[in-house]
């Protein structure tokens, strides 16, 4: 679990889906969109919606220099709004163009702009590497490809938290490989079945079975059916012997208690 206070830094990195992280993240949200929607009208805008942006990349781990670069921005303007001219000695700037408050306003942190050696949730890195796993791929070839040793990649596999130098690599992997054949990539036959075995005893769900717009998010469940949350995702999971997952057995006691309830009714009728 992340070290990180609760708020849109743990929100983001740290995969956490509380009240406290949740608001953050909302407010963190208005605030970005009111400003930018005030920048389509006013000639100068508060850079204070700017400055609470900025902040709010440092504590994700974003550098001035970082944060400048994915804004097409010079660095000594960011810094004129953080904390001030110094050579000047002015304090931090009260207003700036909307165009700049837009470029600033719309960078938010991604594996592509966070420093390689942030630590990060881990979820959507387990699961891919675990999704490719379930399909074929053996183990020591995915290390391979990511350049990790056995040991190294036995830990990455089920990790609370990676750095994000190793989250790109397996999304970069991931891309690569999920709709590719392991047998087609110098994978043996024993090796794809001992893969897809292990992935079955583990439970781990196979690429099919999760979205991109889902397979980072700590609070998803995998859709192993097509229909999983609902009655007929349970029947599902037990004609294909698929084993039942959570979302399927809440939406079976659900039924069921409606069942119960609805023939309780009856009976009193």
């Amino acid at each position: 679990m992340s070290n990180r206070p609760h708020g849109y830094a743990r929100y983001r990195l740290g995969g956490c889906r509380c009240y406290v992280c949740a608001l953050a993240r909302s407010d963190y949200d208005d605030n970005r969109n009111r400003a930018i929607a005030y920048g389509t009208w006013q000639p100068w805008v508060s850079a204070e919606p700017v400055r609470i942006h900025i902040r709010s990349l440092q504590a994700c781990d974003m550098g001035l220099r970082t944060i400048a670069a994915a804004a097409s921005i010079d660095r000594k303007r960011l810094q004129a709004i953080v904390t001030g001219r110094s050579e000047r000695g002015t304090g931090p700037q009260e207003k700036v163009r909307p165009a700049l408050a837009a470029a600033v306003l719309a960078v938010e942190p991604t594996l592509d702009n966070l420093g390689g050696s942030t630590v990060i949730d881990g979820t959507g890195t387990t699961r891919r590497l675990q999704a490719l796993v379930a399909v074929g791929w053996p183990q020591d070839h995915l290390g391979h490809a990511i350049g990790v040793t056995p040991g190294n990649f036995s830990r990455i596999i089920k990790a609370p938290t990676v750095i994000v130098r190793t989250a790109r690599a397996v999304r970069d992997l991931y891309d690569a490989y999920w709709r590719a054949d392991p047998l087609e990539h110098g994978a043996s036959r024993g090796g794809i079945t001992y893969a897809k075995r292990r992935a079955e005893q583990a439970r781990w769900a196979p690429v099919g079975a999760w979205d991109d717009d889902t397979i980072d998010d700590p609070a998803s469940f995998p859709d192993w059916t097509g229909r999983c949350g609902t009655p007929e995702g349970y029947v599902a999971h037990e004609q294909h012997k698929i084993p039942y997952c959570q979302p399927c057995r809440d939406a079976r006691a659900a039924l069921r208690r409606e069942q119960r309830q609805q023939a309780r009714q009856a009976a009193a009728a």
